[in-house]
């Protein structure tokens, strides 16, 4: 059985509470995790400064070089995992196996992870500047439903920044060999926490550390949303908007609209969620049904998998009862029907396959986000555009509208902006889709001198 223990400064601690991870279809035991409790949390995050000082004796340089080695002990090399041993095809398997994403899935989403390790940061060169860190460390309470977004939080050590981390309930495998990537670099344990632990443990490791990352739901996010320490990632409705020449030529955006839409499962907060479009919506929402008709569920290691099962039955059924609920006795709502039914059972999973509704700006589900590749398509005015997006973590615009574009750039509620064809999955480190990693953890402040060198 394999045991994940928790990493009190880097060093492994078997607690007596346990957590158990099973896998997805079979419900066998694939390993038990360590528990850390609030009082173990808040006595060792009393070291915070002393990890600070541990990276403050590297240089950028050198981290950069230990995080690109990292990279390729993350991506090639067999890393301990607890008491065991894990190569690079062992964690593909326990992630798929105890989160139900295909193995293609995986794979492409641990690449993520290593190639943001393996990026090197640029500097302003000629230029005075200052800055300080916000805080002593960072904590990052992580969601279970896809390792990429591990990639967002993992340069923070070149930042010289520790890292307090709480993993997933179903997928503690990631952060926990990119530690132990970083460790064999050479990269000092002692700057490392990982703690799986329950909501308070988590409220906790928020709370103490200086700086925060949060991956959650609607709820979670917005218990936190009012805290400057804390980056928020949530749902994030994130839209593909058509005007002018964009809706008139959808055709040529097929492609794009479904990528964005269905890739990584539709699992993503960068997964558009919706459509909005200055004409053809209807012809729009049929096309994509047609296309996403080819999806359907296939084995976790069969490279053309498209859609992940939940690992809890329950959760599809009732995010499809939701959906059906929602469009009962509603006369400006169609489902794009791609000719199979919603929820799909096969070799004892069950899976949501992909939904279009089209439907008018006022409808409850033309600005929502589910777990699985769903998307609404509505038609407005162009005048009405930006006004009547609503919060909008990406939105990628397709126009030759100016005035259109200018009110776009204006928007204040809309987090990552794309002109022309670009998928609203395409992140990466340096601007990330909620806050550059690097303004999150450090302030700049105003510098002159007339010194020939400052230590």
């Amino acid at each position: 059985m394999i045991h994940i223990p928790v990493l009190r400064q880097g060093k492994p601690y078997k607690s007596v509470d346990v957590n158990k991870a099973y896998h997805y279809r079979t419900r066998e035991q694939i390993a038990e995790i360590s528990q850390a409790n609030v009082g173990l949390i808040r006595r060792d995050l009393l070291q915070q400064a002393e990890m600070h000082a541990i990276l403050q004796g590297f240089t950028t340089r050198e981290l950069i070089a230990i995080a690109k080695k990292a990279a390729k002990h993350f991506g090639e090399d067999e890393l301990p995992l607890g008491d065991s041993m894990q190569t690079p095809d062992d964690i593909v398997k326990q992630i798929s196996a105890t989160t139900g994403s295909p193995n293609v899935m995986v794979r492409r989403n641990m690449e993520k992870v290593r190639g943001v390790l393996d990026r090197g940061y640029g500097d302003i060169a000629g230029r005075a500047l200052s800055f300080f860190p916000r805080g002593h460390s960072m904590g990052v309470i992580l969601p279970s439903n896809s390792p990429g977004v591990h990639s967002l939080w993992a340069p923070a050590i070149a930042l010289k920044t520790p890292l307090i981390l709480k993993p997933g309930s179903s997928e503690p495998w990631t952060p926990y060999r990119i530690v132990q990537a970083y460790i064999k670099a050479g990269i000092p344990r002692e700057v490392f926490g990982y703690y799986s632990a329950d909501h308070a443990g988590g409220g906790e490791i928020l709370r103490q550390c200086g700086r925060g990352m949060l991956f959650g739901d609607v709820g979670a996010a917005k218990a936190w949303a009012g805290d400057p320490r804390i980056e928020i990632h949530g749902p994030g409705y994130s839209k593909i908007v058509l005007a002018d020449e964009g809706a008139k030529n959808w055709e040529k955006y097929l492609d794009l609209m479904a990528d964005s839409i269905a890739q990584n499962s539709g699992r993503s907060c960068v997964n558009c969620s919706s459509i909005w479009t200055t004409a053809n919506a209807r012809e729009i929402a049929e096309a994509l049904a047609e296309r996403f008709a080819k999806i359907g569920p296939r084995a976790e290691e069969d490279p053309e998998a498209a859609v992940a099962p939940f690992a809890a039955p329950d959760v599809a059924r009732r995010i499809s009862l939701m959906i059906d609920q929602e469009m009962e006795g509603t006369a400006d709502l169609v489902e794009a029907k791609r000719g199979t039914p919603r929820v799909a059972e096969k070799d004892g999973c069950t899976y949501l396959l992909p939904a279009v509704v089209q439907c008018s700006k006022e409808h409850a589900l033309a600005n929502r986000e589910f777990l699985f590749p769903y998307a609404s398509v509505v038609q407005v005015d162009a005048s009405e555009i930006p006004h009547c997006l609503g919060p909008t973590l990406v939105c990628t615009a397709i126009t030759s509208d100016k005035a259109l574009q200018r009110r776009l750039l204006e928007s204040n509620h809309i987090g990552r902006l794309n002109f022309g064809p670009i998928s609203t999955m395409k992140i990466s480190w340096d601007q990330p889709h909620e806050g550059n990693l690097f303004d999150h953890l450090y302030s700049r402040r105003a510098f002159q001198s007339v010194l020939e060198t400052v230590a």
